[in-house]
């Protein structure tokens, strides 16, 4: 009786091993998920960034030629006789 009650009481404690062991093992890849999520996120954000930053630099220059042209015409208009 007492050698069933010893082998219950292993097959228990193991039990309780196997599940505390597949918690961690869960919480480990759920950790690694998110920071494989917070990594992606990150590169996202740097790419919008350089995204972002190339557009700027497109409509300053954008701006500066249209700006120069007008500011050109103006002369021309001035220096004009019918």
């Amino acid at each position: 009786m007492l050698k069933l009650l010893n082998t219950k009481l292993l097959i228990a404690v193991l039990a309780v091993l196997a599940a505390i062991a597949s918690a961690a093992i869960y919480q480990r890849h759920e950790a690694a998920k998110v920071a494989a999520t917070l990594e992606q996120q990150r590169r996202d954000a740097e790419q919008r960034r350089r995204e972002d930053e190339a557009f700027r630099k497109k409509v300053e220059e954008d701006r500066r030629h249209h700006n120069s042209a007008a500011g050109n015409e103006g002369k021309t208009w001035k220096s004009y006789i019918p």
